[in-house]
């Protein structure tokens, strides 16, 4: 089983808890910083705005207001339950009038155009690909030129005593949370992943190879969150 098959196997068995887990893992706290990475892409009324990894749909939901009426959203993942729920959420919690397409799609190899978005977010997607290069690579082809994405993530503190502070948090809440629904061996997965993650300037560096022209990585919650913003 590929490191892809995998990742999409456990998106799909934890779709039922993604939310509550998001909710209670943060604090509440991801929904300001998702909103802060909407921001950051520079979507406005009217455009044509991408959700990559949209998972249940709420970066997708703040695009669609952002882009209004008159505006698309797509948004894309390969965890067939996660988009039942988020197309299941847009029939009856839809916030605006924007029209939403759902996509099953791998990151790696978009079925979408070249040089088709105004704007595009990720959520918590680019710590769980398999080649992180490609995917930039991607992102940067369906962009327009002079546009922006927004790549929210977990990430390693550079300091050790914040990564100290993060892996007692991963131990002590996260891994019992999962516990008591019956996730432990999903969730476990997010210590190692975030040893794998490049940390800021890394990713900076790996989004000038892909091609953007300026990339920033933003430190969040004293750098256990980031977000990369690049524009192409």
């Amino acid at each position: 089983m590929s490191d892809a098959t995998t990742v999409q196997q456990l998106f799909n068995r934890i779709a039922p808890v993604y939310d509550q887990f998001n909710d209670q893992l943060s604090f509440g706290l991801h929904r300001i910083w998702k909103r802060m990475a909407v921001n950051w892409c520079g979507v406005k009324s009217g455009d044509r705005a991408l959700d990559l990894c949209c998972g249940s749909g709420d970066l997708t939901y703040l695009l669609a207001q952002q882009v209004g009426s008159m505006g698309e959203v797509v948004g894309v993942d390969f965890s067939a339950e996660l988009l039942a729920i988020a197309a299941d959420r847009a029939r009856t919690k839809s916030p605006t009038n924007a029209l939403i397409e759902w996509i099953e799609g791998d990151v790696l190899n978009l079925p979408l155009g070249d040089n088709s978005f105004d704007g595009a977010t990720m959520g918590y997607g680019l710590r769980n690909v398999s080649d992180i290069g490609r995917s930039l690579r991607e992102i940067y082809r369906v962009l327009k030129p002079g546009k922006t994405v927004a790549i929210l993530d977990m990430h390693r503190p550079t300091q050790p005593l914040l990564e100290q502070v993060q892996n007692w948090y991963l131990d002590n809440q996260v891994i019992p949370a999962a516990e008591r629904c019956g996730m432990i061996d999903e969730y476990a997965y997010i210590a190692p992943s975030l040893s794998r993650f490049p940390q800021g300037h890394a990713q900076e560096e790996l989004a000038q190879k892909a091609g953007f022209s300026h990339a920033v990585h933003y430190p969040i919650a004293a750098g256990m969150m980031g977000c990369l913003v690049a524009t192409k």
